[in-house]
């Protein structure tokens, strides 16, 4: 076993691991990376193929990003932004307030996915109470809703297996229907077979789930991910929930959080997901691909009504009391303007255009697959569901590991990715050739025969 490999399984606790797994094989170490690829301390070369856990953009490694961050060392690697202001935050902040357009106008930056919703959330909290709509303002969020580990953002969450252990800490959410076609208990979605039996036509059952709920109760705030629900299992939202569900929140009174920490920067075919039904929320969430997947680094757009909410005398404490020590860091600021223009370039566009229609090509061939339930996709975020049974949709049970055992073998080919239960994500970087594409899919093909089986539908 490799030095780095023994010092890692003396030392590291790994995030979301169970580490007696984790004990009884040697990991992957990673070194080095160029592209879409990786390296491990044996040689071993490896395609990225959830883009490092949805942060990576333009590859590692990109000479554009690292001539940005080697330009800023020599400037100064961070100052506290609390009664300061530096260069690269602001130009950051002009950037994204002009891309996103009215009523956002305001940033406040942060560290991560989870920093960013409980910024949001603190504000959302204060501003409900301080304009009179609610003395004891709650949220509503969906089911299967995963907006990140701190306490505020794990209070939204409804995903049993993360978040029950921690209920003696969490404040209370309510949850709302979430729109999974797939398994929706109204209007079972028609699997993409031959023989498969038609079934009614979709009566927006869920939304008038959602809409139901805002007239009960004045909630300050419902948190949504807009068009694709991440840690759900990459559930694909139907086209027109968020529009008419952001309109319900609206005439309700309550605001929208958009968590598009996973979401934006081209993800899912726009800049911001949230564009594809002409929403804007009135707290943009943003984080992993900010930095195009360098440095951790967040930000929270809002509103000015909600900024004049906090301004006051000195001596009135109508104060913002939250921060963080490395709030508008600039290195991260300065690989996120890098990464800025690396994604506003022309040619850029046009190829992500190109890679969804390889993406989408590709992934049909996996209908064929007895173990294969459904196959979603939005943009380049991709997610196969693995089923027992795909006429009943019949999950595998956890025991089972069927998500880590296919993803096993697909590094075992040389492809990275981590499963969400039975659900097999690819978000390929956005350098990845369409040679590199068709291999993804190619192993997870092969990778899902070795382990389940090569029946056929």
């Amino acid at each position: 076993m490799h030095k780095l490999a023994q010092l890692d399984r003396r030392y590291v606790w790994h995030p979301f691991t169970q580490m007696r797994d984790w004990e009884r094989a040697e990991p992957i170490v990673l070194v080095r990376g160029k592209g879409a690829m990786l390296e491990d301390t044996q040689g071993k070369k490896y395609l990225d193929g959830n883009a490092s856990i949805w942060t990576n953009l333009h590859g590692h490694n990109h000479p554009k990003l690292n001539r940005a961050i080697e330009r800023q060392l020599k400037q100064v690697a961070h100052t506290s932004a609390l009664g300061l202001a530096n260069e690269p935050a602001s130009l950051l902040a002009e950037q994204l307030v002009k891309t996103v357009g009215r009523p956002l106008r305001k940033i406040f930056y942060s560290d991560d996915g989870s920093t960013a919703l409980e910024v949001a959330l603190k504000m959302a909290f204060e501003f409900a109470r301080r304009t009179g709509r609610s003395r004891a303002p709650r949220f509503l969020s969906l089911d299967g809703a995963y907006h990140g580990d701190t306490i505020g953002a794990t209070s939204l969450g409804h995903i049993d297996l993360f978040h029950k252990t921690y209920g003696g800490l969490l404040f209370k959410s309510d949850k709302a229907m979430s729109p999974a076609c797939y398994r929706c208990p109204f209007n079972r979605a028609k699997p993409e077979r031959a023989d498969a039996r038609t079934t009614r036509k979709c009566q927006w059952e869920c939304v008038g789930k959602v809409e139901s709920q805002l007239k009960r109760r004045k909630y300050a705030a419902m948190v949504v991910e807009p068009r694709v629900q991440g840690a759900a299992g990459m559930v694909m939202h139907p086209e027109g929930w968020l529009k008419r569900v952001s309109q319900a929140v609206r005439a309700s009174g309550a605001l929208l959080i958009a968590d598009e920490v996973m979401t934006a920067f081209g993800r899912t075919g726009e800049v911001f997901a949230g564009r594809k039904e002409k929403v804007v929320p009135d707290f943009l969430c943003l984080a992993k691909g900010l930095t195009g997947g360098y440095l951790p680094m967040a930000a929270t757009l809002t509103t000015q009504s909600v900024y004049d909410a906090f301004l006051g005398e000195y001596e009135e404490f109508k104060t913002f009391f939250h921060g963080h020590s490395y709030t508008g860091n600039q290195l991260g600021a300065a690989a996120a303007l890098a990464s800025w223009e690396l994604l506003h370039q022309p040619k850029a566009k046009v190829r992500r255009k190109s890679m969804e229609r390889v993406l989408a090509r590709e992934l049909d061939s996996l209908w064929a697959l007895a173990a294969v339930g459904d196959v979603r996709r939005e943009g380049l975020v991709a997610g196969v569901e693995l089923v027992a049974d795909w006429k009943t949709r019949r999950a595998f049970a956890l025991k089972d590991r069927a998500g880590i055992r296919v993803c096993e073998a697909m590094a075992r080919r040389g492809v990275l990715t981590r499963p969400i239960g039975n659900v097999i994500p690819l978000l390929p970087p956005y350098c990845t050739t369409d040679a590199q594409l068709r291999r993804m899919v190619r192993v997870l093909r092969e990778s899902i025969t070795e382990v389940l089986g090569a029946g056929q539908v």
